[in-house]
């Protein structure tokens, strides 16, 4: 799977925002926040292909976490982001 290019992480206000580039209409009303380890995972992916054990890869090496317990969390992450529809 892959984050797909037309999305990039903003820094608004401190926050961490999910932005479609060059979208004429966007729907400003649903905005999407990422909290730290979102972001994280989002920037040690973006731009290649991945899979859920690369994703639970980058929260072990980070967090020192189990991998059973980052691969809970890197599942999570996915399907948050494909029911956005932000990864294809």
């Amino acid at each position: 799977m892959k984050i797909k290019s037309m999305y990039k992480v903003r820094q608004v206000a401190g926050e961490n925002l999910v932005v479609g580039q060059g979208r004429l209409n966007a729907d400003m009303t649903k905005v999407i926040s990422l909290n730290d380890t979102a972001a994280l995972l989002w920037k040690e992916l973006a731009g290649r292909d991945f899979t859920c054990e690369d994703a639970a890869d980058v929260l072990v090496a980070t967090y020192e976490i189990e991998k059973e317990q980052a691969m809970a969390d890197a599942a999570k992450w996915i399907e948050k982001m494909q029911a956005c529809g932000i990864i294809e």
